[in-house]
């Protein structure tokens, strides 16, 4: 299977990530939402960190028009005609990712893989929207897509063994790694270990065992991570983090996947992390 071309629905932050990926890699990306101006903002974002990488020397400027130029936008499905894979990484809501599904296998060519972002919802009944659940398949980058090295795959209960193949040479044509699991299981391996350590770090804070800085400082110092679970909360998004737990919670009947009262505090407070200016963090001008 030769991709040359990849359209990205969704252009949120792992949206328009995965197209700079791919764009990164030599390969025609577009990015689609709901319409063009979400689309434009989507490209806006990725340019603006680029911009960043500039002017820290890290990349040049023609390296940045290299890559923005290989990337174009759509605020419909209609380049999905002509795509070699579609990835879909919209809203975390399953009815939506089924309408969304259900219309690529109307526009996809015969044949065509129809990959999804998603870390929690069910592949089989996104699959069961099309007519071809044999190629539909999970496809979990990790933020940032151009950064971090693993791409989880997952099948659904129909994905054929070489629709798993294609999807894993398709990340190591990226330049991932991958790991492939063996069935359907919600959230994966990493977002499900993970989710439970990033939630059992806010139940700390809520039963005021320690502050967020002194939680953070003792699990990269004391367990040798790269960054403090809250921190790490702080650049998901505290909605996301809800979101996936809440999703957990329900799909395994788990309490310990259960979130702790500070996390809806704070978001009703409108305190999501980095992308609103405050989580447990303050990320405003200066601080």
């Amino acid at each position: 299977m030769e991709i040359k071309k990849v359209v990205v629905v969704g252009s949120g932050t792992m949206g328009a990530g995965i197209a700079q990926l791919c764009s990164q890699k030599g390969l025609e990306a577009v990015i689609t939402d709901i319409n063009l101006e979400l689309a434009d903002k989507g490209k806006a974002r990725l340019e603006k960190g680029l911009s960043k990488r500039v002017a820290k020397g890290k990349i040049t400027e023609e390296d940045k028009q290299d890559v923005l130029s290989r990337i174009s936008t759509a605020g419909d499905l209609s380049p999905v005609k002509d795509a070699d894979i579609v990835i879909e990484s919209a809203v975390e809501n399953l009815d939506i990712k089924k309408e969304i599904f259900a219309e690529l296998d109307k526009l996809a060519k015969p044949g065509v893989i129809l990959a999804t972002n998603t870390t929690s919802l069910s592949i089989s009944a996104m699959a069961a929207a099309t007519g071809r659940p044999d190629k539909v398949v999970q496809m979990h980058f990790f933020n940032p897509p151009a950064i971090m090295k693993l791409v989880e795959i997952m099948p659904g209960k129909e994905t054929s063994p070489d629709t798993l193949k294609a999807a894993a040479a398709f990340a190591k044509q990226l330049g991932k790694e991958s790991v492939v699991c063996k069935n359907e299981a919600p959230a994966g391996i990493v977002s499900r270990i993970l989710g439970q350590l990033l939630n059992e770090a806010t139940w700390m804070v809520e039963h005021g065992v320690a502050d967020a800085e002194a939680i953070d400082t003792a699990m990269k110092l004391g367990a040798n991570h790269p960054m403090g679970p809250l921190t790490l909360i702080d650049f998901i998004g505290l909605d996301i983090h809800r979101a996936k737990m809440q999703t957990l919670a329900k799909v395994l009947d788990d309490p310990r996947y259960k979130h702790p009262p500070i996390v809806d505090k704070m978001i009703e407070a409108g305190k999501l992390g980095r992308k609103s200016g405050c989580g447990f963090y303050d990320y405003s001008e200066g601080k």
